[in-house]
C-alpha cells in the first residue's frame, strides 16, 4: 500500500468493537491500515460472538475476548436488549480492564483503546488505565450528526410527522426518512438509548474517528469539526486491493480476508464469470432482519418477472419463506445463503446493488462504483436510501406500499430503471465519480491518508515520550 511500511512498532491498540458483523469489519479494515503503519493491535470482542466468526484473521490481527456475561449465547439469552446492554457494560468493564492488565504483562503495553462509540464505558477504562480514549463512529456523519441533536435537545422527540426536518449541513428529510428509532419513537427503547448514548460523554475523547471519507460529507464533516475538533473521518473501510482495482501489486498482506463473517460463505464467481459485464443485479437485504414470507414471495417474483440475471443471499433462516416454486440455481439466477460481499461487488458482472442501505453495504457499494436500489428495513437505513437518491445521486428508490410490501412489480420497474432505462447512465455516471473519490482518499495524499497518517504520529510521539 503506498505509503505504508511494515516499520517497528509504533505503539500498540485495544480495538473494541461491539458484538455485529455490521461493526467489526470496519475497525478490521481500520485496523489493518494501522498494523501496516507500525501500530500493533489487538481486536477485541465478545465471547460469544467471536465464536461464532466462521474465519479468524490468523496471524494478520491479534484477536481476544471479554465478556458480557451471556458467553454461552450472547443476546439472546438475555431476557431483553436492555438487561442486556447493561451486563455487557457491568461485565465488560471488568473483563476489558483484566485483558489489558494480561496485555501489559506480555510485554507489549496497551497505549490505546479504539471503541466503538455505542460501548461508552470504554472510554472509562482507558481513563482509569490512562489511556488514550479513541470512540470509532461506524456509522456516517450525517445520521451521527441527527442523532447528536436529539441528545443535545436540539431536535425534540416525538418528530412532528408532517413536518419536514433541516438541520445544519444536511439536506431536508421527511420525518419518514429519519432512522427509524426516532420516526417510531418508543420511550425507553434500548436501541434508541443506544445510538443516543454515544454521545453522552464523546467529547471527553481523545480522538474521534469516523467510518466515512471527507468528501462524501463535506458540509456536515465541517460543521461537526467545530463541536469536535479531533474528528477525522478514516474510510471507506473496505479492502484496500478492491479500491485499487485489485491491483495486487500495490496493496499488503491480508487482503485476501474480507473482514469476519458469523455466516458460513458460498462460492459464487464462477457463476459470476460466466455473466456478461454489468447484468447481474446483485440482491442481500443485511445479516439482522427478517423479511415477512408475504415479502420473499414479492422479491423473489420480481426478480424473476424482470428477466434480469440475479444473484440472491437469502439467509438460512429465510431459505423456508421463498415460493415452493422458486428454482434457486438456473442460467440466470442463483441464490446462496451467504457471500464475500465487497469482492461480489467489485466483480464486472454486476450491474446494481438491491440493497437494504446499511452503512458497510452502502460504503461498498458507493466504492465499488455500483449503482444501488434502496430497499431499506430499519435503523439509519432510510436516511442512508435518502442522501443515496437525492445527494448522491447513485441509486433509486424502490416504493413501499401501504403495507409495508415492496411489491414485485415495484421491485422490476427499480431494477429496470437503471439496467434499462436512460435514468441508469446518469446514476452509473456518477457511481463511477464516486468510486474514484473513493480511491482518491485512501491514496497517499488523500483526506483519509492524512488523517490515518495524523492519528499514527500522535500515537508515535505518545510512544515515545
Amino acid at each position: 500500500m503506498e505509503g505504508e511500511t511494515k516499520a517497528a512498532r509504533r505503539g500498540h491498540c485495544v480495538v473494541l468493537a461491539y458484538p455485529a458483523q455490521g461493526h467489526i469489519n470496519p475497525m478490521l479494515e481500520f485496523s489493518k491500515r494501522l498494523l501496516h503503519r507500525g501500530i500493533s493491535v489487538t481486536l477485541v470482542s465478545t465471547r460469544f460472538f467471536c465464536s461464532k466468526l466462521q474465519k479468524l484473521p490468523g496471524s494478520i490481527i491479534a484477536l481476544e475476548t471479554i465478556s458480557d456475561g451471556f458467553d454461552d449465547g450472547g443476546i439472546d439469552k438475555a431476557e431483553n436488549h436492555k438487561i442486556y446492554l447493561d451486563s455487557l457494560r457491568q461485565v465488560g468493564t471488568q473483563t476489558l480492564s483484566e485483558l489489558i492488565e494480561k496485555l501489559n504483562r506480555t510485554g507489549k503495553p496497551v497505549d490505546c483503546i479504539i471503541y466503538d462509540s455505542f460501548l461508552t464505558w470504554a472510554l472509562e477504562v482507558s481513563r482509569k488505565l490512562g489511556l488514550l480514549g479513541v470512540s470509532f463512529l461506524t456509522q456516517n456523519l450525517s445520521v451521527d450528526s441527527i442523532y447528536y441533536h436529539v441528545n443535545k435537545g436540539k431536535l425534540k422527540l416525538p418528530l412532528v410527522k408532517d413536518q419536514n426536518i433541516s438541520l445544519p449541513g444536511l439536506p431536508s428529510f421527511e420525518p419518514c426518512d429519519m432512522p427509524s428509532f426516532l420516526y417510531e419513537y418508543e420511550p425507553g427503547n434500548a436501541f434508541l438509548d443506544l445510538v443516543l448514548g454515544q454521545f453522552s460523554n464523546i467529547e471527553k475523547a481523545d480522538w474521534i474517528i469516523c467510518n466515512s471519507f471527507y468528501e462524501m460529507e463535506i458540509e456536515v464533516a465541517d460543521l461537526m469539526r467545530k463541536i469536535w475538533p479531533n474528528l477525522r473521518t478514516v474510510g471507506p473501510t473496505i479492502p484496500y486491493k478492491l479500491l485499487n482495482n485489485n491491483n495486487s501489486n500495490n496493496t499488503f498482506e491480508g487482503e485476501e480476508d474480507y473482514g469476519f463473517s458469523i455466516f458460513k460463505g458460498e462460492e459464487c464467481t464462477k457463476w459470476l464469470d460466466n455473466q456478461p459485464k454489468q447484468s447481474v443485479a446483485f440482491v442481500s437485504l443485511g445479516s439482522m432482519v427478517s423479511s415477512s414470507k408475504e415479502q420473499m414471495k414479492e422479491l423473489a417474483m420480481g426478480l424473476t418477472d424482470s428477466g434480469i440475471s440475479f444473484l440472491w443471499v437469502v439467509r438460512d433462516s429465510e431459505e423456508a419463506k421463498l415460493p415452493a416454486s422458486f428454482s434457486k440455481k438456473t442460467k440466470k439466477s442463483l441464490v446462496v445463503t451467504w457471500c464475500q460481499q465487497p469482492k461480489v461487488l467489485s466483480h464486472e458482472a454486476i450491474g446494481c446493488f438491491v440493497t437494504h442501505c446499511g452503512w458497510n453495504s452502502t460504503m461498498e457499494a458507493l466504492s465499488l462504483g455500483v449503482p444501488m436500489v434502496a430497499l431499506p428495513l430499519w435503523s439509519d437505513q432510510r436516511t442512508n436510501a435518502t442522501i443515496i437518491k437525492d445527494v448522491w445521486k447513485i441509486g433509486v428508490r424502490a416504493e413501499f406500499d401501504e403495507n409495508g410490501i415492496v411489491r414485485r412489480e415495484a421491485l422490476k420497474n427499480s431494477i429496470w430503471e437503471i439496467m434499462k432505462y436512460e435514468r441508469g447512465c446518469e446514476v452509473k455516471s456518477n457511481a463511477m465519480k464516486w468510486k474514484n473519490l473513493a480511491a482518491k482518499a485512501v491514496h497517499e495524499g488523500g483526506s483519509s491518508w492524512k488523517n490515518i497518517e495524523e492519528f499514527v504520529d500522535s500515537l508515535s510521539h505518545l510512544n515515545v515520550n
